[in-house]
């Protein structure tokens, strides 16, 4: 699913219009009947609707969503703001259309407002300013904002909450913001919604299809998706009835230290649930009896040290390597992690403590061989591209970080985003809270190492990792409960979720 810049919303709304063909007000009574029947499908007619509506086309949707409830029985005050005297041509239709319906009391604010009451029992329909909103909000439209935030009421926003951007909010106004509980984005998300700062703006959100251009859609250009199961579930390669273990893959997977044999157990089990063929771990000699009898399906390879990596090993053999769950930061850890990559010509993924350790190290990032992908979480990005203000900041340092070293990021989170060195962007959907515990990074390094070694290219490997490795986790979340779920239950529902890609 495409994510466009604001931007280009309008330009997309232009083209539905010229090519459908259909007149801009029928397209907004369109939206509106799809706003209509998302909320009646949550509250009943007896519920206290109020409508905030600006004098733009936003406002148009909120005055003819108004009108389109009264039809169904509600009753609602409506509010429009229309302190300059301009309204969109739409806007204008609708307000006439509004005039003398039964079951609205509507309230056209042109210098004074009067606030209404709001209670507990109210929704609040905001509708004041939508995606094309450019700065923050101020005088008497921050006010209302504020008044709307400071009530008791379930607030709901039309495609975006007033006063949102739809991508950079660095330097936006937070406090003129409108804390949306739910927010109805019209076809297709914004690129805000999937930023953690935001949440408390945006609330809840749900797509409604309002019948946009699928060609047009399918057209036009952008840099951010929104992964889909279809999609992922076409990347997986089919299985030759003859196949065999040589077929899929040898993976290295260097990992652990003392003390940290979990994470080197976690990231094996996960590669070993994701279809490789052979695995190696090479583990210091302290945590090989741990692995050899966690992981019996695994073999291992000791290392010099007794406690940690201390040395570099030929990878001429593997078809892709790990490195960095549990590894520690020793300082023979970090130059054997430097001679490492000098010597690798494999595909590897770079995780937890070798991100570290790289943080310190940062030009050998470029020096990573081809097809590499690095699996940080915000802070371990941050050690490498500095101190980012928001998650919009961070992505877009993620994005120069993949292009200048060229290689893959999963900048982990919430919506993973898979960042590509072209500069795409693709935000993994799957995954719950349940997943923010230790080790869940080190299962997902297993599952990107399985990938790789069995051929897959590195962005559908990130892909298709990511997303599978949330998907294992709403499974375990719907056995286990999002408080009492571990790591390890993510590992035994991988096969699961793979079925379900299968299926």
């Amino acid at each position: 699913m495409k994510i466009f810049p604001t931007t280009s919303i309008k330009q997309l709304d232009a083209d539905t219009i010229e090519n459908e063909p259909i007149a801009s007000i029928d397209l907004m009574e369109r939206a509106s009947r799809a706003l209509a029947r998302a909320i009646a499908e949550r509250w009943e007619p007896d519920t206290p609707l109020t409508v905030f509506a600006g004098p733009g086309n936003n406002g148009g949707d909120a005055l003819a969503l108004a009108r389109l409830l009264a039809g169904k029985g509600y009753r609602l005050e409506v509010y429009l703001f229309n302190t300059k005297g301009t309204l969109s041509p739409d806007c204008e239709t609708n307000k006439e259309r509004l005039a003398d319906v039964p079951g609205v009391d509507f309230h056209e604010v042109t210098t004074q407002f009067v606030p209404p009451v709001l209670t507990a029992d109210h929704v609040v329909i905001d509708g004041l300013f939508g995606s094309g909103l450019n700065k923050a909000l101020s005088g008497g439209f921050a006010a209302v904002v504020k008044y709307i935030n400071a009530s008791p009421a379930t607030v709901v926003s039309i495609d975006i909450p007033s006063g949102l951007m739809g991508e950079d909010n660095t330097y936006n106004v937070h406090t003129n913001i409108v804390r949306a509980h739910l927010t109805l984005s019209l076809q297709l998300p914004k690129l805000a919604f999937l930023f953690a700062e935001n949440e408390p703006y945006v609330g809840e959100w749900q797509l409604l299809d309002i019948g946009l251009s699928e060609d047009v859609i399918h057209d036009m250009e952008t840099d951010f998706c929104l992964l889909e199961h279809e999609d992922v579930s076409a990347l997986l390669k089919p299985r030759s009835r003859f196949a065999h273990k040589g077929n899929f893959g040898r993976a290295l997977l260097i990992a652990g230290s003392q003390g940290m044999a979990g994470a080197s157990v976690l990231a094996a089990r996960a590669c070993l649930r994701s279809g490789v063929g052979l695995l190696t771990v090479h583990v210091p000699f302290c945590n090989n009896f741990i692995v050899q009898t966690s992981v019996p399906e695994a073999m291992t390879e000791l290392d010099i040290s007794d406690t940690c990596f201390a040395a570099a090993t030929d990878t001429d053999d593997y078809q892709a390597v790990a490195i960095g769950p549990g590894l520690g930061k020793a300082a023979e850890t970090e130059a054997a992690l430097l001679e490492q990559i000098e010597i690798c010509q494999t595909p590897m993924v770079v995780d937890a403590d070798a991100l570290n350790l790289l943080g310190e190290k940062r030009n050998y990032i470029g020096r990573l061989p081809k097809g590499s992908i690095l699996t940080p979480h915000p802070k371990e990005l941050e050690r490498l591209v500095g101190k980012c203000q928001n998650s919009y900041e961070r992505l877009m340092k993620a994005r120069e970080l993949a292009k200048s070293a060229g290689v893959h990021i999963i900048l982990k989170g919430a919506y993973s985003a898979i960042v590509t060195p072209a500069g795409k962007c693709f935000f993994n959907p799957t995954g719950n809270p349940g997943m923010a515990t230790g080790g869940s990074g080190d299962v997902l390094t297993g599952v990107v190492l399985a990938l790789l070694a069995q051929g897959y290219e590195p962005e559908k490997a990130a892909c298709l990792a990511t997303y599978v490795h949330g998907l294992a986790g709403d499974v375990a979340c719907k056995k286990q409960g999002a408080v009492g779920m571990t790591v390890g239950d993510i590992v035994a529902c991988l096969p699961l979720a793979w079925k379900m890609l299968e299926e």
